[in-house]
């Protein structure tokens, strides 16, 4: 692999593949070659071990090349990727976004001997806004822009925080010039994304709210056709959000929502902010002021002390927020926080409760589809042949389209999980 260009592993969220595009630029400055980096996810432990997985895998396909593992989990366990054979550096997530460190590391194989092999500080002593911004990263035809990073909530089931910090907020100014120079590059959607997106603003000064950002982003750049919101906090969401919401046909009706769980006592020992009444009523709400609003969730399945009832509440909740697109996470302990020490469900059972709210998520999800017949939408190109609704649903075509453009189409059937036009 000598003088080869360095190749990068991604695992874990959107936010990690915004970042991996941060790092290569910042590789590519300071000339590094003949290295593989990991940026590693934490979510779950299974998260962790698919990363060691990965690590060994490209060890042996790869036995002259440095391996760089960073990321969250290896923020949060350091040690433990330090301890394989197979790594040369672990390095943390503020120090990945650092020139100096990928200008030192390129000083050749000499200098990962001259130090030490980790290079991981304190994230909660981060106080920095992100200062890395990626004209362009997605699809040709969407953009994302990371807006925040860190959460100061600790919900018992989550190392997040201890893998990011706490929330760091981008300035408005900042993220509008970012945002004009994507329009100007053809880009027809842009996506706000961030760890914990409703907390954006709290840190700046006069506590601006998310609601407020975009407001000021469609004012402000009334050239970009479509605005788009990834996950958010449901009990977060400020008022101008909610007009914006209601009057702002340029935000795309379609919002993922972090739920976790349906069950008001599951939810007090996640350490939620929200109850089972507070989602319900978010979404008929937000439905109420956007009638073709469409909800994604997250909500995790066999949380500890989690009984048959209190999955039912869940399980419910699917159908009583009508909620579209899910995640669904089986429970698994993270080492370190306050759920793992919880009484634990038992395994069959945690893959039965997952199977189940995925089945009621398909349903969902045909509902949905099957409601689009004959509709006409506007469908922005991710490719000649696919594209997405407003609402995010795929949509295929069966002659080519023009990429990255926006194009109106009448649904003319469906296949399990997308619509057809054309």
């Amino acid at each position: 692999m000598d003088g080869a260009a360095p190749r990068f592993t991604t695992l874990g969220c959107r936010l990690n593949a915004y970042e991996t595009e941060a790092m290569k630029e910042l590789v590519a400055e300071a000339g590094l070659e003949n290295a593989l980096i990991v940026n590693t996810c934490a979510v779950t432990s299974e998260a962790v071990r698919k990363a060691r997985q990965e690590i060994r895998r490209l060890r042996r396909e790869n036995p002259e090349a440095r391996i760089v593992v960073t990321g969250c989990a290896a923020q949060t366990e350091p040690d433990r990727f330090a301890g394989m054979d197979e790594v040369d550096l672990v390095i943390g997530n503020a120090e990945k976004m650092r020139p100096e460190t990928w200008a030192g590391i390129a000083k050749g194989p000499d200098f990962i001997g001259e130090t030490e092999k980790v290079m991981v500080d304190d994230i909660m002593s981060v106080r920095e806004t992100a200062g890395h911004l990626i004209d362009g990263f997605g699809t040709r035809s969407r953009a994302f822009v990371q807006v925040q990073n860190g959460c100061d909530h600790r919900c018992t089931f989550c190392i997040i925080p201890f893998g990011r910090g706490n929330s760091r907020s981008v300035p408005a100014g900042v993220l509008i010039e970012q945002i004009r120079r994507l329009v100007g590059a053809g880009y027809n959607e842009v996506v706000l994304t961030g760890v914990d997106l409703t907390s954006w603003g709290a840190d700046l000064p006069g506590a601006p709210r998310l609601g407020d950002l975009v407001t000021r982003i469609l004012r402000l750049v009334p050239e970009l056709p479509r605005l788009r919101i990834s996950s958010i906090d449901s009990i977060e969401a400020d008022d101008a959000l909610m007009r914006a919401i209601a009057g702002e046909e340029r935000l795309m009706p379609h919002l993922h929502l972090s739920l976790q769980a349906g069950d008001d006592m599951i939810l007090k020992r996640m350490k939620r902010r929200h109850s089972r009444a507070d989602a319900i009523r978010f979404c008929e709400e937000a439905r109420r002021l956007r009638p073709d609003m469409t909800f994604g969730a997250d909500i995790i399945a066999g949380f500890p002390t989690e009984t048959e009832e209190m999955f039912a509440n869940s399980l419910r909740l699917v159908e009583e927020c009508d909620l579209t697109w899910l995640h669904v996470f089986p429970y698994s302990p993270r080492p370190g926080t306050p759920a793992a020490r919880m009484p634990q469900v038992e395994g069959g059972a945690i893959r039965d409760r997952a199977a189940r709210l995925r089945a009621a998520g398909e349903a969902q999800v045909a509902q949905h589809l099957a409601a689009q017949a004959g509709r006409s939408h506007r469908i922005l190109m991710e490719s000649p042949r696919m594209g997405r609704t407003e609402q995010f649903t795929e949509v295929d075509f069966g002659s080519d389209q023009p990429e990255g453009q926006i194009v109106t189409a009448t649904i003319s059937g469906r296949s399990d999980t997308r619509l057809r036009a054309g």
